[in-house]
């Protein structure tokens, strides 16, 4: 596990054993995971998304508390995933980090409750796999717009972003902060620390 600049955002590749079969690679490790953030992730759902290239999904997060802390690879293609921290009051807060996942280094990122995640498709095809702490729910999950000039995340050059229709109407930073929206990164502190006291 490494942990990336912005807090509670950890990328991990594993080892892969190659042979004449073909690979095989433990991909998610539950107790390597609890010694780097402190804590067990609990696993509530696993979702499984396919995207053509250019697909641009994100930027999502979900209310804190409960939030949801995600750990996600890309099993088939390429995507470009990235992190960025909403938390109003964070030393990092407006920051984004860019990782590669794809189906060659088979690498994860792990990202903390109250942080966002969003992701583009750089293959023809890309099939993300994410375990989540908590279900979805419809209430406490929004969004930022991913292409918003604030935040300035800088996607792959060359291709033309291709966005849900509920991606596409996601306020900007500036607005979701305005309307509240956004968790406070001392709740989140507060919820990190009551996950690692049980």
């Amino acid at each position: 596990m490494r942990q990336l600049p912005i807090a509670g955002a950890y990328t991990f590749t594993p080892a892969i054993h190659a042979d004449d079969r073909g690979d095989f690679l433990e991909w998610f490790k539950a107790d390597g995971l609890a010694e780097a953030v402190g804590h067990s992730m609990r696993l509530a759902q696993a979702n499984c998304s396919v995207s053509r290239r250019g697909v641009l999904r994100g930027v999502h997060f979900a209310e804190v508390p409960v939030g949801q802390a995600k750990y996600v690879t890309c099993v088939a293609g390429s995507v470009v995933d990235v992190v960025v921290d909403l938390r109003t009051g964070s030393p990092t807060f407006g920051r984004w980090e860019a990782v590669e996942l794809d189906d060659v280094t088979r690498r994860g990122v792990y990202l903390a409750e109250g942080l966002g995640h969003a992701f583009m498709a750089t293959s023809e095809l890309a099939t993300v796999v994410y375990l989540c702490s908590e279900p979805y729910a419809p209430g406490r999950e929004h969004g930022v717009h991913p292409l918003d000039p604030e935040l300035g995340i800088a996607w792959p050059a060359g291709l033309e972003p291709i966005l849900s229709p509920k991606d596409a109407a996601a306020p900007t930073l500036s607005e979701a902060m305005a309307a509240g929206l956004l968790p406070a990164y001392d709740e989140c502190l507060a919820y990190y620390d009551k996950l690692r006291a049980t």
